[in-house]
């Protein structure tokens, strides 16, 4: 007797090859596949899939999770795109390990714009307690990879200097730990203090720590680096190739302000690929960037840490400094609209761009940011133009390309992408445009990420692989999610499974916590 029967489905099984009709069984968390009609046993629960797709769950290879599903575990705004699986600590910005609470204190509201400043069920200071927070605990799977950021505080500190020999063998001992409680490799935000006071040569040796276990060099690009456009590309493909560990370019896109082709990036890509190099990527598909509103801060100011911030956004001499260094990074201030206020004199700013405010406030952009931000503890999120829309499919529909969300999960009005990135590429790039066939839309989706990561278990429908499952409409599947009406659930995402356990049931959420971390080089987690 199974447990759940999803009957007479097309089944896309992530390998890219043609689906075919038949059913898919779980017994407890594995899954059997039925060809044809199949069929010779019953179950608790039969689900008909007639006219439906049923694939593997989505994983999100970059995701801003880490903390906020700990406070709002059912999580709906991701495993209601069939998100099952996800990838944090990305952008450098990873809470784990930390040798002391206070500089986890002082981190957590340092990024609070980014991933979030909410109440946490307990305290960690290494992967490993980090990691059991999840178990049981949380509507879908999390894999984790370690920032160097956190690395970088615990042995050198806040401030803006090289990384003597000794400090970076603390790192590489603290990522070598991280690595064996089961992290997933390494991560770098190049544009985010203090992980960006890293060099080239610092991250080479950290980047072959982890390789040598099995780990992934996954990127957010040193984006102010040279010529802005190919030499921040060029230091990471250096990093991977010099680390000889897997190389991650994620969020990839040609930026709105580059000018030029975008086949010059891809042609980076790909000519390191033709030289035997490991290069993957991952991309959605709006047109908006969005992050913490400090990115805007020039990088001298984070030197000794968020104290030393404040202390710059608060004196007369920083802010005249800033007033000169500080422009938007994509568009103008008239588009860049601020998100996550918490104070409740401050609400009236909610969804309104940089210039409207600071007309409302009868000051300058640059002393709004700096007012707001010291008001709101750092906690203020923003919502930009930031892809180059007209050559986003060139990366999506690269073959070395997979998906992520970015999902910034604050404010009132966060990125639509954050709520419709999944059902947004089926809908688009398979059944309007015809970019990607169905099945390679899932394989981006679910086993190219899955390898890239080596998880073993999942990514793919075939017996005695673990039952995460998306069923849904290939006629109906679309995001209804826009930047000014962001937090709107996906249409024709019909069932969800999570580890055998329904979580998402006729388009609803069941209530589930069936997720679990999922830890590197551990077979039974």
């Amino acid at each position: 007797m199974l447990d759940l029967l999803i009957k007479d489905g097309l089944i896309v099984d992530g390998s890219g090859n043609p689906g075919f009709y038949g059913s898919v069984g779980v017994d407890g968390e594995a899954i059997h596949i039925f060809r044809g009609d199949q069929v010779g046993t019953e179950a608790d629960r039969t689900i008909d899939a007639r006219s439906k797709v049923v694939c593997p769950g989505f994983i999100d290879v970059h995701a801003h999770s880490g903390l906020m599903i700990l406070s709002e575990p059912e999580h709906h705004p991701k495993v209601r795109q069939g998100i099952t699986t996800e990838l944090v600590g990305v952008d450098g910005n990873s809470y784990a390990p930390f040798l002391s609470l206070d500089d986890f204190w002082a981190f957590f509201e340092l990024n609070s714009g980014l991933d979030g400043a909410p109440p946490l069920p307990g305290t960690w200071s290494n992967v490993a307690e980090y990691l059991n927070m999840f178990d049981g605990k949380v509507a879908v799977n999390i894999a984790y990879i370690i920032g160097n950021s956190p690395l970088r505080i615990s042995a050198v500190g806040w401030d803006e200097r090289p990384a003597n020999e000794a400090e970076q063998e603390n790192m590489r001992a603290m990522l070598r730990e991280g690595m064996e409680q089961g992290a997933f490799g390494l991560s770098t935000g190049l544009d985010y203090p203090p992980g960006s006071y890293a060099d080239t040569g610092e991250l080479v040796k950290l980047a072959k720590e982890a390789g040598r276990h099995g780990g992934i060099y996954h990127t957010h690009l040193r984006n102010k680096l040279g010529d802005q456009f190919l030499d921040p590309v060029k230091e990471a493909l250096e990093i991977g190739q010099m680390g000889e560990i897997p190389c991650h370019l994620t969020h990839f896109y040609q930026k709105m302000t580059h000018a030029g082709s975008a086949k010059r990036l891809l042609g980076l890509v790909d000519e390191a690929v033709g030289h035997g190099q490991d290069v993957t990527m991952d991309c959605f598909h709006y047109p908006y960037s969005s992050t913490r509103l400090l990115i805007l801060i020039p990088e001298w100011a984070f030197d000794g840490g968020p104290e030393k911030l404040k202390e710059v956004l608060r004196s007369p001499e920083g802010r005249e400094r800033l007033r000169q260094e500080i422009h938007p990074r994509s568009g103008a201030f008239t588009e860049l609209m601020l998100t996550n206020f918490k104070q409740p004199h401050n609400h009236k700013y909610e969804g309104r761009s940089l210039a409207e405010i600071a007309d409302m406030m009868e000051i300058g952009e640059v002393d709004t940011i700096c007012d707001l931000s010291l008001d709101e503890d750092l906690q203020i999120s923003y919502v930009s133009p930031g892809p180059r829309l007209t050559t986003l499919p060139d990366f999506i529909t690269h073959p070395r390309t997979m998906v992520g969300t970015d999902a910034v999960l604050l404010g009132e009005y966060p990125n639509p992408r954050s709520y419709g990135t999944f059902p947004t590429i089926l809908a688009d790039y398979v059944r309007e445009e015809g970019r990607l066939t169905v099945e390679e839309a899932i394989r981006k989706m679910t086993s190219m990420p899955a390898l890239r990561l080596d998880i073993r278990d999942r990514g793919m429908l075939r017996d005695r692989m673990k039952a995460d499952i998306v069923v849904f409409d290939p006629v109906t599947v679309r995001s209804p999610a826009t930047r000014n009406q962001p937090k709107q659930f996906p249409v024709g995402i019909e069932y969800v499974v999570v580890n055998g356990t329904v979580v998402v049931d006729q388009g609803q959420h069941t209530g589930a916590l069936p997720g679990r971390a999922l830890r590197h080089g551990h077979p039974l987690s």
